[in-house]
């Protein structure tokens, strides 16, 4: 079976390695899933309009889809120094939220966000391409599984967030805590700075000696060859196109969600506080958490269409009925279901792209799957103009939209079998 193809030196490390790339991925997602909830504080405390507040979302996301193919071109080059691929990635996440921790003016945060979409794109190309390198028997479950990692650093971020900003909150009508210290939104993101070079050396050490498995990428020439090849084949540009709609929808809920919890009832909002905001986006990530694993099991064993196209259909009616679901448990029940496909999907769509490469360029075909996320740099700006044109809930079914969409793309992909599925009809 698929065991004994696996050679001994593959192995090697290779659950170490697993462990310290989700570890990572978890800690780059606690920063990520805490900065939505910090700009719409800063929204408010700058008069932004919706538009402006999308053009801040679209700015990070732009330059992050951007320079993916850069550290695509790296992770291919220097497979065998993944590690210090992630220390620069956690570092420059810390330095740059510092910088827009400081920022005194709106242009000064446009500028800051530039620099904030950097840090992630560097991440993803090196860590998701070392696991399927190391897991080609188990690529999907491997990439789920790291997935799972920022699922719950999504999940904590916000949660952070709103402990750390809340002045003061209530259990019931029982318990009332008040908190010595509530910081302030750029205090938080001046602070993170710490953390995050305390874990980007951390991750170093812990991947510094293991064995990795090396790439055919040698030189740049080389790497834009690849490129080329992958963008000739039709499926692998039908990928990239519905990577790139459901980045659309994803951005735009990413950033409008907090918006609409956070928000006045005057301005069309739910009128909760950060702490309360908080749970609500951590919930959305709860049920991803078990999801994504489960989902790349399912997506090794029985091919990745049958899972992606049902579940991104959901996914897309779930955006729309934010729109309608009343505050409560309506509301609380759609974000929680929303959970379950945001990230896991996203994780299946690169195993899926893996396959289609054969198992060749790994950094490349994630640099391509992340890279197409650049669509998503107008999608909170179209999203921004619709709210202040239309009221925040616009936002949703547009998304909505851009969602079902792409999985009509989807449904006219035929994607090849996996390892598994192959065995199955053998």
């Amino acid at each position: 079976m698929e065991s004994a193809e696996i050679s001994s030196e593959l192995r090697k490390g290779r659950n170490q390695l697993a462990f310290t790339v989700i570890l990572g991925h978890a800690v780059k997602h606690v920063f990520n899933s805490s900065l939505p909830l910090l700009l719409t504080m800063l929204k408010s405390d700058m008069n932004l309009t919706a538009t402006q507040y999308g053009v801040i979302a679209g700015i990070g996301r732009g330059t992050s889809g951007a320079t993916t193919m850069v550290a695509g071109y790296l992770g291919e080059r220097f497979a065998n120094r993944a590690g210090l691929m992630l220390f620069v990635s956690l570092s420059m996440m810390g330095i740059s939220y510092f910088l827009l921790g400081i920022a005194p003016s709106y242009w000064w945060v446009l500028a800051a966000m530039m620099l904030v979409g950097i840090g992630p794109s560097l991440y993803h190309p090196p860590a998701i391409a070392s696991l399927s390198r190391k897991f080609p028997d188990r690529r999907g479950f491997a990439i789920s599984l790291h997935g799972t990692g920022g699922s719950v650093g999504e999940m904590l971020g916000p949660i952070f967030v709103g402990l750390l900003t809340t002045e003061a909150f209530k259990v019931g009508s029982i318990i009332s805590i008040t908190y010595l210290v509530a910081f302030e939104w750029d205090e938080v993101l001046r602070i993170s700075v710490v953390p995050a070079l305390v874990f980007a050396v951390l991750v170093y050490l812990m991947m510094r000696n293991i064995p990795t498995a090396d790439s055919e990428t040698g030189s740049i020439r080389e790497y834009f060859g690849d490129l080329g090849i992958l963008l000739k084949d039709k499926i692998m540009l039908g990928l990239i196109f519905v990577t790139a709609f459901r980045a659309m929808g994803q951005a735009s809920i990413m950033y409008f969600l907090p918006l609409y919890l956070f928000s006045s009832f005057a301005e069309g909002g739910l009128g909760k506080d950060q702490l309360t905001v908080g749970f609500y986006m951590a919930g959305a990530q709860v049920t991803g958490i078990a999801a994504q694993p489960i989902m790349g099991w399912l997506s090794d064993r029985y091919g990745r269409k049958i899972v992606l196209v049902p579940a991104m259909t959901l996914l897309g009616i779930l955006y729309i009925s934010l729109s309608f679901a009343n505050d409560g448990l309506q509301l609380i029940l759609n974000v929680l279901a929303l959970g379950a496909f945001v990230y896991s999907l996203h994780t299946i769509f690169i195993a899926a792209a893996m396959d289609v490469a054969k198992g060749k360029a790994q950094s490349t075909v994630v640099s391509l799957i992340y890279g197409a996320s650049f669509f998503g740099t107008v999608s909170p700006i179209i999203a921004g103009f619709l709210v202040d044109s239309y009221g925040i809930k616009s936002a949703f079914i547009y998304s909505g939209i851009v969602a079902l969409f792409s999985t009509l793309i989807l449904g006219t992909l035929k994607l090849p079998k996996t390892i598994n599925q192959q065995e199955l009809h053998s």
